[in-house]
């Protein structure tokens, strides 16, 4: 909060003879996790899960056309995974397999979700293609820095344990529980940095205007810090909707 602040000071310094309007905005968050290494299967296999995303923001005219907009956004991260899924052998489980034969992965049928919140500060160039006198079109784009908040692994189901992906080499004789809600905050990097871009619909009104925005995030760094279960990067697209006042 403080950088942001900062920068729209600066702005209205900066800016002073140009307006300054002010949004919020709330939506969806539709994110996934890219595998940096295919032939580990504990980070590859996501699948895009659904949650929310919200931000405010300050936009510093320079002309009719273009503008900065820096913003503070809340988004939500990660990924799921349905079905037979590997995992590392467990502690618990070493003592079952011989010293030097334990195997690299174990595999179970149950859910998984990774969810990985952020908050994220874009600095965005905006460009309004189309501005006509009660509606406009425009695209922005810009990189962001981010800050991990928080991170947990949701598992759910029970399911045997096997050796093979194929579920043909049982390892044990009964269904086990994978229910758990793990903490992996301290396994993930504390910041990120990437690009972040939309196109948005606004319909002006006498004190503001309601807007409808599509676009997308993308970090540029490897979350994990320990590369031993793969390497995940994030990315969201996202749905938003909001309003902006002129200052």
């Amino acid at each position: 909060m403080i950088i942001i602040i900062c920068i729209m000071l600066i702005g209205n310094t900066c800016f002073a003879q140009k307006p300054i309007d002010f949004g919020f905005k709330a939506g969806l968050s539709i994110p996934n996790l890219t595998s940096g290494t295919k032939d580990n299967p504990i980070s590859s296999g996501y699948y895009s899960r659904l949650d929310a995303d919200a931000a405010v923001h300050a936009e510093f005219h320079l002309s009719k056309r273009f503008s900065i907009q820096p913003q503070l956004e809340y988004s939500s991260q990660g990924g799921k995974k349905d079905g037979v899924q590997a995992f590392a052998v467990p502690s618990e489980m070493l003592s079952q397999f011989p010293t030097g034969e334990v195997p690299e992965y174990l595999y179970a049928s149950y859910k998984s979700e990774a969810k990985i919140n952020y908050q994220l500060l874009p600095v965005l160039v905006k460009y309004r293609f189309v501005n006509r006198e009660n509606w406009g079109a425009y695209a922005a784009a810009g990189p962001f820095v981010s800050l991990l908040l928080s991170a947990k692994n949701i598992t759910k189901g029970s399911s045997n344990i096997y050796l093979d992906e194929q579920q043909s080499q049982p390892l044990t004789s009964e269904p086990q529980s994978f229910d758990n809600n793990e903490n992996i905050r301290k396994d993930l990097h504390p910041f990120n940095t990437g690009i972040s871009g939309h196109l948005g619909i606004c319909y002006k009104l006498p004190k503001g205007s309601l807007f409808i925005e599509g676009g997308g995030n993308y970090g540029f760094v490897d979350i994990q810090k320990d590369k031993t279960n793969g390497s995940n990067k994030t990315g969201a697209a996202v749905i938003d909707l909001g309003y902006q006042f002129s200052f």
